[in-house]
């Protein structure tokens, strides 16, 4: 078993860098072209042409206009855009949480779109999701085994079962085996993420939402649960729908990255490419955004970032 504590304690000077301690953990550039193009001939999650509305009195408000997104088996695409962008919208929509206007959603070719709740509870076991907020998301007068276990007693898996499932799941989480009498309070953060993981995969779904995982983290946190992340997708073949803030983050993770601003996807394209050499003015200032360790590297980029002009300011579409 691998302490947690060896997973949250990486040197300073690595955040937000390539696992030094799990240089496998590096994507070669022929392996996420080769997802690119499983995912567009058999996408596991296909988005078109979403649009969400949101009454506000008399008036509607358009949150999503016309999103498209795909996402192949195994494979982990990362939506990112700052506070109000949409992304976090189009998350919903695809848990049922957000209502959908118009365009269509699918899973493995079913039409989920406006699926019934009956229909939802037994899509569950595909689909999971990961908060923000790992606190938040588990019951604190729970044990941590009954929290991991919930969606397995829900669906009817008898007691012994279920126990076998979480021992399983919190040693994938890379937790202690006595984490389960204990309650999610006496935990870390970065700890309560990774029950939150556990209990997202007890159902072992095919699709994870991803909504801001890492992003009430410390850095070096951060970097032992993306880590986390990267290891079980290939442990068990799950795919991601990464959702953040933050292009730093989703460039160690995701093998492709779509942009949001104002509700559309502005940028779209292999990961290399959005996070190193991006078109749009929006996605540059978005990756200057991103911290690193170095104090005078981090001021450079905060003075290019305010260089750069907002996209409402910018010509470019």
């Amino acid at each position: 078993m691998k302490s947690t504590e060896s997973y949250e304690t990486a040197p300073q000077g690595t955040v937000m860098q390539p696992s030094q301690k799990k240089p496998e953990n590096a994507r070669s550039t022929s392996n996420a072209t080769a997802t690119v193009n499983r995912a567009e001939a058999e996408p596991l999650l296909d988005v078109a042409d979403l649009v969400v509305d949101y009454r506000r009195g008399r008036r509607t408000f358009r949150a999503l206009h016309g999103v498209s997104l795909s996402i192949g088996a195994g494979e982990c695409v990362g939506l990112v855009g700052e506070s109000g962008s949409g992304k976090s919208t189009l998350g919903k929509a695809i848990l049922g949480l957000s209502p959908v206007s118009s365009g269509s959603i699918r899973i493995d070719g079913r039409d989920i779109t406006r699926a019934s709740g009956a229909d939802r509870r037994r899509l569950a076991a595909d689909v999971q999701v990961v908060f923000q907020d790992p606190y938040g998301s588990l019951d604190p007068a729970m044990t941590v085994g009954q929290a991991v276990a919930e969606p397995l007693r829900a669906a009817g898996t008898d007691r012994e079962t279920a126990r076998a499932a979480v021992a399983e799941m919190l040693d994938q989480v890379r937790l202690p085996a006595d984490a389960a009498a204990r309650y999610p309070g006496e935990f870390s953060g970065g700890q309560r993420q990774r029950i939150a993981i556990a209990r997202a995969l007890v159902r072992r779904p095919r699709l994870i939402i991803c909504d801001e995982p890492v992003s009430a983290l410390d850095l070096t946190t951060q970097a032992a649960v993306v880590d986390l992340f990267i290891d079980i997708q290939r442990e068990t073949g799950v795919s991601y729908l990464f959702i953040s803030h933050d292009l730093g983050v989703v460039r160690r993770v995701c093998h492709r990255v779509s942009v949001m601003y104002g509700g559309r996807i502005v940028e779209s394209g292999a990961n290399e490419t959005i996070t190193r050499s991006p078109a749009h003015p929006y996605t540059r200032r978005l990756l200057l955004a991103s911290p690193v360790a170095d104090p005078a590297r981090q001021a450079e980029r905060r003075r290019a970032w305010l260089r750069l002009r907002s996209p409402g300011e910018s010509s470019t579409t």
